[in-house]
């Protein structure tokens, strides 16, 4: 198997791989992932989330967003929300994980959440957070690279679905 080739997005970068990014988030969410969206999601929802919501903070560097590309394709993504109140210089936020399910049990999350976490570091942050859907498999995943559980809120958000509640499982790990 190739290594993926992680790179974070920037200027230019960002408009040429919304096609991608897109595919990803849509595909992602029919697959059951909990990232903030119902099923059956809209390329035209999906798009304006990459444009309106993201790509302006990733230009305003309020958040680094790196990607996982297998060969051609596009096949995972990881922001890191480094924009934080300002009583909180040394935090940062990991948010919107997602492999492509046919990409996953690769160790594209764990290399993803590497550059996140390296680059955290480089920022001079001390302090990442996180939150993910409780018993999700994702949750191992934080875990198993140190991210230690905060604590659970019930009847959180919608899954996927629209119809059943879960929990989330708010995590942080300390650099």
């Amino acid at each position: 198997m190739t290594p993926p080739r992680i790179a974070a997005l920037t200027g230019p970068e960002l408009e040429r791989n919304l096609d991608g990014l897109t595919r990803l988030l849509i595909d992602t969410v029919a697959d059951g992932a909990a990232v903030s969206f119902l099923h059956p999601l809209t390329p035209e929802t999906a798009s304006a989330f990459w444009r309106d919501d993201v790509f302006p903070h990733v230009t305003a560097n309020a958040r680094s967003l790196f990607t996982a590309q297998l060969g051609d394709t596009l096949a995972g993504t990881v922001q890191l929300i480094t924009a934080m109140p300002r009583n909180q210089p040394h935090r940062a936020e990991i948010a919107k994980m997602m492999v492509h399910p046919t990409a996953r049990r690769r160790g594209l999350g764990r290399v993803l959440l590497s550059a996140a976490l390296d680059h955290a570091r480089a920022l001079g942050k001390t302090n990442v957070t996180l939150d993910t859907r409780s018993g999700d498999v994702s949750q191992s995943l934080y875990a198993s690279v140190g991210f230690e559980v905060a604590g659970v809120i019930p009847d959180f958000a919608l899954d996927p679905d629209g119809r059943t509640l879960h929990s989330t499982t708010y995590m942080f790990k300390r650099l």
